[in-house]
């Protein structure tokens, strides 16, 4: 039989396809409601309300939207990191949101996490780095807290290896994407393995006992022996975690990406057989597979928080983070308190002013209602612990959308307890999205797997 037949179902390592169960695409839920509800209107009253409302531990999330160099795919809210003076404005213009901030804080609030991201933090210097942390020192409580960092390996210099010690960095991610030299060139990263190596030896030698790789499957000209090759070499490396994502093509979204040749990104089919593959290979090598798209070596603490049922989704995805308060610092940074989701002023020169005005900054969000909060959390617990518990209505109201999953044995439905089965990883997104009162096909999001 043909593998056009409508019959004919095809599996790859343990995952049978079905791409009609694919065809929609859908959020990757690093929230709900997702940042597509985000709408535009000054949130500073309510983010200054949520701040005061405060108590207990909170995270910390710093966004420092700038690179040495800006890589095609990325849908990152960056820019060049080019002009001394437009870092050293942008740099202030944070250590000032950094006091206006904690200026709200309740005495008791604790801060147990710091997390840096971009962009790439390692696009100012580490000195700069430094003078942060100690500003955070100054105004916040922190509570011997857990610090990690994003990196860009091409400009990883030693320095930066003594800051991270000397601050105490435990955890950093590096971008890698992809070790093969055609497609880093299709994807604007070039950047060799020695890159890698040289960034991975020196973080070990900091301190760091938590290095994640990201990688991307549906690459230009990637293919499922060259996606291997690239698993084989970070496993080898000696990642605790990797992060194996689907690119998303998105050039309407991200004029950047039009510098991809998309004639040649694989197929739905492709992309489908190399995330079934990746997933055989990396928990082939002794990863557990944490949610749909993270692996993490058993003693990892992400893998044990997938074990224990307390891994969590946040705007940075997977995590061990317990805290259900993330308050986001920069331009573009997004802060998740229980009722309301606010997202600071994304253009650099706007949140210079606004700072400067000595306003915060938020200026997106959504307010979370009570239906949204019992939503999004059947969606976490779907997609964190491969189960949820659905109320009579909601699965009333969803039960014919839930039956194409439930029929292909992907799901199970027990009374009100959903649960998601073995070769359901590539379908989780999907079997959420029937959860999400505001999707309704659009063309925002990228591929389903």
């Amino acid at each position: 039989m043909s593998p056009d037949s409508k019959d004919q179902t095809e599996t790859f390592a343990d995952w049978t396809y079905y791409p009609e169960l694919l065809e929609t695409p859908v959020p990757r839920y690093t929230s709900y409601p997702t940042a597509a509800e985000f709408v535009d209107a000054s949130f500073e009253e309510r983010q200054r309300a949520a701040l005061q409302g405060l108590s207990g531990t909170v995270s910390l999330y710093l966004h420092i939207p700038y690179c040495q160099e800006i890589c095609w795919y990325c849908g990152c809210n960056t820019g060049a990191a080019n002009k001394t003076q437009r870092l050293a404005a942008y740099l202030e213009a944070l250590h000032h949101e950094i006091e206006l901030v904690a200026r709200n804080l309740p005495p008791s609030v604790r801060i147990a996490r710091i997390a840096f991201g971009g962009g790439s933090p390692n696009a100012i210097k580490p000195t700069d780095f430094v003078r942060l942390v100690d500003k955070l020192t100054l105004n916040f409580r922190l509570s011997s807290p857990v610090i990690s960092i994003e990196l860009d390996p091409r400009s990883l210099a030693a320095d930066w290896f003594m800051a991270i010690r000397g601050i105490g960095v435990i955890k950093a991610s590096l971008g890698v994407q992809t070790l093969d030299p055609t497609i880093q060139a299709a994807i604007g990263r070039v950047q060799p393995r020695e890159h890698i190596e040289r960034a991975t030896e020196g973080l070990r030698k900091a301190g760091v006992d938590s290095i994640n790789f990201d990688l991307m499957y549906g690459l230009p000209f990637q293919n499922d022996a060259v996606l291997a090759e690239t698993l084989d070499q970070s496993i080898a490396m000696g990642a605790d975690r990797i992060a194996l994502f689907g690119y998303a093509h998105v050039p309407h979204m991200i004029p950047r990406q039009q510098r991809i040749d998309a004639s040649e990104l694989p197929d739905q089919r492709a992309r489908f057989r190399m995330a079934a593959q990746g997933h055989a290979r990396l928990t082939a090598a002794g990863y557990d597979a944490v949610g749909f798209d993270h692996f993490a070596l058993p003693g990892d603490d992400l893998a044990i928080a997938a074990r224990t049922g307390t891994l969590r989704r946040n705007f940075q995805g997977f995590t061990e983070d317990q805290s259900p308060v993330l308050i986001g610092l920069g331009a573009s940074s997004i802060s998740e308190f229980p009722e309301v989701f606010v997202q600071n002023e994304k253009n650099a020169g706007r949140y210079r002013m606004l700072v400067g005005a000595d306003q915060l900054t938020g200026r997106k969000g959504v307010m979370r209602n009570a239906d949204d909060r019992r939503r999004g959390a059947i969606i976490t617990d779907l997609l964190c612990r491969g189960k949820a518990t659905i109320d009579g209505d909601l699965l009333a109201i969803n039960r014919d959308r839930l039956e194409p999953f439930i029929k292909r044995g992907l799901a199970r439905l027990d009374g009100n307890n959903l649960e998601l089965l073995a070769g359901s990883a590539p379908y989780a997104r999907s079997v959420a999205a029937v959860f999400d009162a505001y999707r309704g096909g659009e063309k925002q999001f990228s591929s389903a797997i």
